[in-house]
């Protein structure tokens, strides 16, 4: 089950110019992803502020949330231009409110699961990357959405800053969310059985509190993936579920022993007195 007063919180979070900004990045990475992903069923968990699946084009796809939040947030997030989006925009998919440790779909039926930040808000990650792997079918893609800790939003949320208290800055990440790692998910996921397939960061600029200032500080995003390609505020990880190959074990037919060769005779001669 979903922390509510994280989700409230983060739900509040997304209208400041930080939000925006996140919200923005994010979405452009996973329209990019997502439009060469094929199959038929694709899920999007929690989060509809990031409309994870509208560029996919799987014929049936859903958006599963847990009844959190008190805003629309489908309205917040940025639609693509005509000359910049990869595929038309699909219509809203369907909405199906369930737990997201105890997903409404038979085993190995997924080809597609999107988590934007919902491990992050989740009562039991855990517990939900293994509903993930239980739904997505062999060679089937998660792709995830977090908060790297070892950023300046990271740093910033640990501890306490005087720029917070003149207002200069917005809280980098709601309080009430555990950031996981880019190392330690791989780990989660290398246990389940999933593949590393790719990933990135994003998202370099502190968490100003004014647009004018962060607009200024626009150019750490160029200059981020170069210098420190890995303290990015964001990252957004894709993973394949393996399954190892099955060996078909047929009668097991007993062999016969080898003959055992015959002792060969040989001839002698005998002396006179008994000796060969």
């Amino acid at each position: 089950m979903a922390k509510e007063s994280a989700i409230i919180g983060i739900d509040h979070w997304l209208t400041t110019p930080p939000g925006r900004y996140l919200v923005a990045w994010e979405q452009a990475r996973m329209d990019a992803l997502v439009s060469n992903l094929f199959g038929y069923h694709a899920v999007q968990l929690g989060w509809p502020a990031l409309q994870g699946l509208r560029c996919n084009r799987m014929s049936h796809r859903w958006l599963v949330t847990d009844g959190s939040g008190d805003l629309d947030l489908a309205t917040l997030a940025p639609q693509p231009q005509d000359e910049t989006a990869i595929f038309p925009p699909a219509p809203l998919p369907l909405s199906v409110l369930a737990e997201y440790d105890a997903l409404p779909f038979p085993a190995n039926s997924l080809d597609l699961v999107v988590l934007p930040h919902t491990l992050e808000l989740a009562a039991d990650p855990h517990e939900t990357l293994r509903e993930v792997e239980r739904v997505l079918m062999p060679e089937g893609r998660v792709v995830i959405i977090g908060f790297n800790p070892a950023s300046l939003w990271g740093a910033y949320k640990a501890g306490t800053d005087v720029a917070s208290r003149l207002g200069w800055m917005q809280p980098s990440v709601p309080g009430g969310t555990e950031l996981i790692g880019w190392r330690r998910l791989r780990d989660w996921l290398r246990l389940l059985g999933f593949e590393h397939e790719g990933g990135q960061f994003g998202c370099w600029r502190p968490p100003l509190a004014s647009a004018t200032w962060l607009d200024r500080t626009a150019w750490l995003d160029r200059a981020g993936p170069r210098w420190w390609p890995v303290l990015g505020s964001a990252y957004v990880m894709v993973a394949v579920k393996r399954v190892k190959a099955m060996r078909l074990v047929g009668k097991a037919w007993k062999r016969r022993p080898a003959p055992k060769a015959a002792t060969a005779a040989v001839a002698s001669r005998q002396g006179g007195d008994g000796r060969v």
